[in-house]
């Protein structure tokens, strides 16, 4: 379906198309026209692109006639719940959920699904790319290379191991985590795995050595990947005390969840400290960040951070074929729920 064949609507837009049974509203967009959406629900239902990013900005009259919810940033709570009178389906488009309100759905009888089989590619080799520029150490060759003047191949960093010499502790090794795994195997990491909830023997099918606690991988690996989701119990994960408890010197990647950090004060120490030797990151505390001494540092280039923190804006996810994935299968996910009554990638409170 053309971006043409869009017309504007109070708040948002309509997409014309052959008459369905039902209707599908679509919070908001990371790129709109919602062209996709509307093909992939062409003949079952209608779209109703709302085009809201404040849940307070959502029109209850158009609430109450959807038959199903696609949510992308838009928070979801109890009040918007209330106003879905006749949805039968609430659907993520990304994998995290942790604005939508999945108590308040399942009180509501409205089953909700998240968007798990997209970006798994992307996220690990995002990850791997981070992984091995910062042991290294590439940014900071690249930040102090500017300044050299009459000498060059002499200017050396040290420490710098080999990969075959260095340890990656891998925390949660779901979908994402299980792909960095087999993409670390080939350079020859010493790979250890953290995640209490795969089955025994998970690590011999993929191929790492399973640790029991958490403290035991960060004593012992040089570089820390987090591939966990956001929960009550991971959320402020990253603190001072688990900080402290990593191997001095180490490098830790997130792109998992901003909200792991428990802020970005201990990072800060940490990285002035030296216990971190560098940071790199897809994912803020808040986003887009608030202004902090850290984020003020690494804007500016200042010389103690040089090469030592990475960030990208949230994009691990993102390829060109993985946005196109997206959004179909999370279309999907509400046509095959209408028109035969499966449900798939469910997520319930608890």
């Amino acid at each position: 379906m053309a971006a043409s064949s869009l017309h504007a609507v109070t708040g948002g837009h309509r997409m014309p198309q052959q008459a369905g049974r039902f209707v599908v509203g679509i919070t908001d967009h990371m790129i709109p026209p919602p062209d996709l959406e509307a093909a992939v629900l062409d003949g079952v239902a209608e779209v109703d692109f709302l085009d809201c990013r404040r849940e307070e900005d959502l029109d209850p009259e158009r609430l109450a006639r959807l038959d199903a919810l696609l949510v992308w940033s838009t928070r979801i709570g109890p009040a918007t719940v209330e106003r879905l009178k006749r949805c039968r389906i609430v659907v993520r488009f990304g994998v995290g959920y942790d604005r939508v309100d999945v108590a308040a759905l399942e009180a509501a009888g409205i089953p909700f699904a998240n968007n798990p089989d997209y970006g798994t590619e992307e996220v690990a080799d995002h990850a791997v790319a981070m992984i091995l520029s910062l042991q290294r150490r590439l940014w900071e060759h690249d930040a102090r290379a500017r300044g050299y003047g009459t000498t060059w191949q002499a200017n050396t960093l040290t420490p710098l191991h080999r990969s075959s010499a260095a340890t990656v502790g891998v925390v949660g090794v779901g979908r994402i985590g299980t792909a960095v795994v087999n993409r670390l195997k080939g350079f020859g990491y010493r790979i250890l795995g953290y995640d209490p909830v795969q089955p025994a023997g998970h690590e011999k099918a993929v191929g790492y050595r399973r640790v029991r606690r958490l403290e035991e991988l960060l004593a012992e690996s040089d570089i820390v990947t987090f591939h966990c989701p956001l929960t009550g119990e991971t959320r402020g994960l990253l603190n001072e005390a688990t900080l402290a408890a990593m191997k001095p010197g180490a490098i830790l990647v997130n792109t998992a969840r901003g909200e792991l950090f428990a802020g970005l004060d201990p990072l800060e120490a940490a990285l002035r400290s030296g216990r971190l030797a560098a940071v790199g990151t897809d994912v803020l505390p808040v986003e887009p960040p608030a202004p902090h001494p850290l984020l003020d540092a690494w804007r500016a280039g200042e010389g103690w951070l040089a090469g030592r923190l990475v960030v990208t804006p949230h994009n691990a996810f993102h390829s060109d074929q993985a946005a196109v994935e997206m959004r179909r299968n999370a279309a999907e996910t509400a046509r095959l729920f209408l028109e035969d009554g499966v449900l798939r990638n469910r997520i319930t409170a608890g």
